[in-house]
């Protein structure tokens, strides 16, 4: 199952984990990815608190918390090569993995047909 935010994150829900990146709308908006600063693993955060910052050739733009949980994983690829966000962005280009702390927040958050029409 994958979910959209309002701020340009999807997340891919597998058990009681979701992997979370920026959306194709979000890369294509902030243009060449050149840095990412990533949440620090085992960190426990709030659903909309700030996990992390992607800065690009245009702009530096937050990466939100999707849902309450705690930092299980960081792609470290991403912090060596910043541009997998770009090139990748529902891939290899994925940001952290958290541990769902209330699977009910996912019911808030948009599905693609949803968020293509936010995005639009």
């Amino acid at each position: 199952m994958i979910k959209y935010t309002e701020d340009h994150e999807w997340l891919s829900v597998d058990g009681g984990i979701a992997t979370v990146g920026i959306t194709v709308h979000a890369q294509d908006a902030l243009g060449d990815v050149v840095f990412v600063d990533l949440p620090e693993v085992g960190r426990t955060m709030a659903q909309k608190e700030t996990a992390g910052v992607v800065e690009s050739v245009k702009a530096a733009a937050d990466v939100y918390m999707p849902v309450s949980g705690e930092v299980t994983e960081v792609n470290e690829a991403l912090r060596d090569d910043p541009s997998l966000a770009n090139s990748d962005p529902l891939g290899a280009g994925w940001f952290f993995k958290v541990r769902l702390a209330d699977a009910s927040q996912l019911d808030a958050l948009m599905d693609e047909t949803s968020y293509k029409a936010f995005a639009a």
